[in-house]
């Protein structure tokens, strides 16, 4: 009795667990189909946007140098493990309630927060490289304007990074103090020992710095007067091409059928004049 009971549980559990795994298969099988779709579709769709080339001026290239990725392949891998994450937590749903479940529904819901996070680092490099082609222009001329832009650019990226490593909650114990002890190291920097020339050595580079700055001073003067006098000079030319007259048609002279020329009226025509008649011939007195 006990045998064919406990046969009749198997079977029941076999019977009952054999829809469900159909189910996940073709659960997985769907979310595949459609994860890898949307990868093709991403992919396409960013490089007839030009995605690669616009983030050429952030870094991203030469940070993905080494990988077989390029940033569009990038993403599109992203979107495609998303949604194979996705499917699979669909799939292990049909089981009902289970750890693996549970795990992967914390994995998805932490997606969008890792998405957040890649979009700001992208945004910070882009950012970062664009002040820095501007700081080195407008400081090429000094001795200390490209250490200065990629002391900038280096700034940016590192508050780029930890905003991104507090979005997706990792280590922001540390990043948070990290943060707030290196901003505070540089402000004490700052104002000890470059304002108050309280360090011997450091007063001494402050005056060297104070000197120099004040012997760059004309060039960088010099610099932008030259800037302005262009900028002046671009939009004379282009006020002086908008001012131009249009080319004329050359006009015909019209015939003159009046007055000749300088004004003179034309003598008034005589009548032709006939001979007197000769006297008739004859004998005279």
């Amino acid at each position: 009795m006990n045998i064919t009971e406990s046969f009749n549980d198997a079977l029941r559990a076999v019977i009952t667990f054999l829809p469900k795994f159909v189910v996940f298969l073709v659960i997985l099988v769907i979310g595949w189909l459609v994860a890898k779709a949307l990868r093709k579709l991403v992919d396409v769709v960013l490089e007839r946007l030009h995605f690669d080339r616009a983030v050429e001026r952030g870094g991203i290239k030469r940070a993905l140098a080494r990988s077989k990725y390029d940033a569009s392949g990038l993403i599109a891998a992203l979107v495609y493990y998303a949604v194979l994450l996705i499917a699979l937590q669909m799939a292990f749903g049909v089981f009902g309630p289970n750890p693996i479940s549970a795990m992967l529904a914390g994995i998805v819901a932490w997606l969008p927060r890792a998405i957040v996070a890649i979009v700001i680092v992208v945004v910070a490099a882009a950012i970062a490289n664009a002040v820095r082609d501007l700081v080195g222009s407008a400081l090429g001329g000094l001795s200390y304007g490209n250490f200065v832009a990629r002391l900038t650019q280096v700034f940016i990226i590192a508050l780029g990074v930890i905003a991104a490593l507090n979005q997706i909650g990792v280590a922001t114990a540390v990043t948070t103090p990290v943060l707030v002890a290196v901003l505070a190291t540089a402000g004490g920097i700052l104002v000890v020992g470059l304002g108050g020339g309280m360090v011997r050595p450091m007063q001494q580079r402050w005056e060297r710095w104070l000197n120099r700055a004040e012997e760059e001073m004309p060039n960088a003067r010099s610099q932008a007067q030259a800037y302005q006098r262009g900028r002046e000079d671009a939009i004379r030319a282009r006020t002086g091409e908008a001012a131009q007259p249009t080319m004329q048609s050359p006009q015909t002279e019209p015939i003159q059928t009046g007055t000749p020329r300088g004004g003179a009226t034309p003598p008034p025509a005589t009548p032709p004049t006939t001979p007197p008649p000769a006297p008739p011939r004859g004998d005279y007195p």
